[in-house]
């Protein structure tokens, strides 16, 4: 994708303060393209949507035909408010682009993040029935909620580094056996790569796309 055929959008949040937050859309392929939507990890820890890892996802789901909306939290980069990390308060941010981008694109939904925003990703996904797949990439155990992920009817890849010391494997495995193992359920574990994915970035890009092209472009 070449930076032209990049959008920047404001994503307007409920409330009287009219606040916004800066995102970016690429469009899809097709008639009736699908969407995908991409957290970055937590803004008080330079979480931003311009992170090669939130890059390589939406790169990735670009190549299997989705249009792309990533975006920064409030208060990070050109979005309004104040940082806080407050579940609630992201959770508000992610609802607010998932809107956008259910009102932008006809087809089914994709929903991912990276690390903080995996989780949040989770929580916000169970409640939007457009959303067909989730793409988690690093995410803390500690920060996921295993009711709503084993509630999500959809299908759902996890990606995580075998050296990554906040989203250790054995507990993602742990987790993801609870929540009902199934081919629904794919966990994909990175050589040498730890939770910033400093070495592993293209792999971790193979295994999106990858995993986006065994079950279709759409998800369904």
């Amino acid at each position: 994708m070449t930076r032209q055929e990049q959008k920047h959008i404001a994503i307007a949040l409920p409330g009287p303060e009219g606040l916004a937050l800066d995102g970016i859309f690429v469009r899809g392929e097709g008639p009736e393209p699908a969407g995908a939507l991409i957290a970055p990890p937590h803004p008080l820890y330079g979480g931003s949507m311009h992170s090669p890892v939130v890059d390589e996802i939406a790169h990735a789901c670009r190549k299997g035909g989705y249009a792309t909306v990533r975006f920064d939290w409030r208060g990070v980069g050109a979005s309004g408010g104040a940082p806080s990390g407050e579940p609630a308060a992201a959770e508000a941010d992610y609802a607010a682009a998932l809107e956008h981008l259910e009102e932008t694109v006809p087809g089914p939904l994709l929903a991912a993040g990276y690390s903080f925003g995996a989780a949040v990703t989770v929580r916000s996904a169970a409640r939007h029935p457009r959303v067909r797949r989730l793409v988690l990439v690093a995410p803390p155990p500690a920060l996921l909620d295993a009711d709503a992920l084993a509630a999500f009817r959809g299908s759902a890849l996890v990606v995580v580094g075998d050296r990554d010391g906040f989203a250790p494997v054995a507990e993602l495995e742990a987790l993801l056996g609870a929540s009902g193992a199934s081919p629904r359920r794919s966990l994909v574990v990175v050589a040498e790569a730890d939770h910033f994915f400093g070495v592993g970035l293209a792999a971790l890009g193979r295994a999106v796309a990858d995993w986006l092209s065994e079950g279709g472009t759409r998800g369904r």
